[in-house]
């Protein structure tokens, strides 16, 4: 099938594309029938010499057959060669297969952890036991005095060593 379609040159960051006749199965810069036309969109949008066009050789190849990419369509549909019309594309801005899996899988999780909070928060909570009172110990300000001289001993054993 041939195509009517952009091929890219120019240096990088500097497109320049020339409007060729092609197979559909070259690649897009690749070997090409016939050059038809130009296109620099580094030019401004109103300049006449931004789309350049062979109108008769574009007729004869469209007449032969040849199909236009959507772009040159709507470099064609300017010149009244073709009807060109937006495409439709319902499912672009919905999400992939892989992504709609993960989104089911974060879901998922989501559910799982509330299903837990509620079933933590639903179950009595154990009352905590009460700590038995200590019976005739030590006052607690002599506790602290007589752990810290133990604390320090190994410390200078260390430091001997």
């Amino acid at each position: 099938m041939l195509r009517i379609r952009l091929a890219r040159g120019g240096a990088k960051k500097r497109p320049y594309y020339s409007i060729v006749v092609a197979d559909s199965h070259s690649p897009r810069d690749g070997r090409f029938i016939e050059k038809v036309g130009a296109y620099n969109p580094l030019l401004k949008k109103d300049d006449p010499t931004r789309v350049t066009l062979k109108v008769e050789r574009i007729r004869e190849w469209i007449a032969k057959g040849a199909q236009p990419s959507d772009r040159v369509a709507r470099f064609l549909a300017a010149e009244g060669l073709v009807a060109w019309q937006a495409g439709s594309n319902p499912k672009k801005g919905e999400p992939g297969r892989k992504a709609k899996e993960r989104a089911e899988e974060k879901a998922q999780k989501a559910a799982d952890l509330a299903a837990a909070a509620a079933a933590a928060a639903a179950a009595p909570a154990p009352e905590p036991e009460p700590e038995p009172a200590p019976v005739d110990e030590a006052p607690a300000s002599e506790a602290p005095a007589e752990a810290a001289p133990s604390e320090e001993a190994p410390a200078e054993e260390a430091k001997e060593g």
